[in-house]
């Protein structure tokens, strides 16, 4: 883990219990003499990372529906730590504005970036259900000065309807749909139990997570190659376009694609949580002139 992420020690339930006390009835000692939870179980996920929400981002306020995608606090933050470096090493440093694609209804990225780094954001959302929801959470929070919430009228557009020409935003960051369907969503949860060794639990989303949530049609293939296409539409609006990609075999054709678009820089930070590899790629269209000359 990054070496500013405050989870890179495991969790501290006794300080967690005392921020949501309903979390202790799901807490348990495994063979190993350590308190933890049943991951394969949402309520309990669920409640783990609202405490740590609540306990180390100050974020009083975080509820929404159980079918809603329930995101790991940890690995969220990492994407959080590791967009800081690439902007810290680009010369961005204060009153930074970042744009959050498809936000959810917890509104995550927004949160923990205010939090961590006291980043402004702009924070997109196709699905009412989710927008309503992440509105409130902004609104209990008392960050609506900081983290403005756009509705994203067409599913099939990424930044099309939310940037505008007159935008000037240090990053944006995105979270995509990693499945192309139901069924494929659902033979990841297996293995994830499995892994867990957890394999004789009912398969239920240990996170939940609706179907525009978890899946696009194409799968996160389609979809990355979309957002490249449209970054391309602002090129002089974003200073680096970032996203997470779960599979290692995409960065090949989304360099392709990015070399054709007129990509001046393509970067691929990795980012490892326990056991798993994943990785977040960057890349930006402003020529060297225009990132030293850039004012956020």
């Amino acid at each position: 883990m990054h070496k500013h992420n405050k989870h890179s020690e495991g969790y501290n339930f006794e300080a967690l219990i005392t921020k949501k006390p309903a979390l202790e009835a799901y807490v348990f000692q495994n063979s190993f003499g350590n308190l933890t939870i049943n991951f394969a179980d949402p309520k309990a996920v669920k409640l783990l990372n609202t405490a740590l929400l609540k306990h180390y981002y100050g974020i009083k306020y975080w509820q929404f529906s159980d079918e809603h995608l329930c995101p790991p606090i940890p690995g969220r933050v990492e994407y959080i730590h590791l967009l800081n470096d690439l902007l810290q090493s680009s010369g961005l440093k204060n009153n930074l504005t970042i744009l959050d694609i498809g936000t959810g209804a917890t509104c995550i990225y927004p949160l923990l970036g205010n939090a961590e780094y006291n980043w402004h954001f702009i924070a997109s959302e196709t699905d009412s259900s989710a927008f309503k929801t992440a509105q409130v959470i902004i609104e209990k929070n008392n960050l609506n000065k900081v983290i403005s919430l756009k509705h994203q009228d067409n599913p099939l557009h990424v930044l099309t309807g939310i940037i505008k020409s007159s935008d000037a935003i240090a990053a944006s960051m995105c979270n995509p749909p990693f499945y192309k369907n139901e069924e494929e969503a659902m033979q990841s949860t297996k293995r994830k139990l499995k892994g867990l060794g957890l394999s004789t639990y009912k398969v239920v989303r240990n996170f939940s997570g609706t179907a525009q949530e978890l899946w696009y049609p194409g799968g996160e293939k389609a979809f990355l190659h979309n957002y490249l296409y449209q970054s391309s539409l602002f090129k002089t609006n974003c200073f680096w376009y970032t996203s997470l990609v779960s599979k290692k075999e995409h960065i090949k054709s989304m360099r392709k694609s990015l070399n054709k678009l007129g990509a001046t820089n393509i970067k691929v930070l990795e980012m490892a949580l326990g056991n798993k590899i994943s990785r977040v790629v960057a890349w930006t269209f402003l020529t060297d002139k225009e990132q030293r000359t850039w004012n956020v």
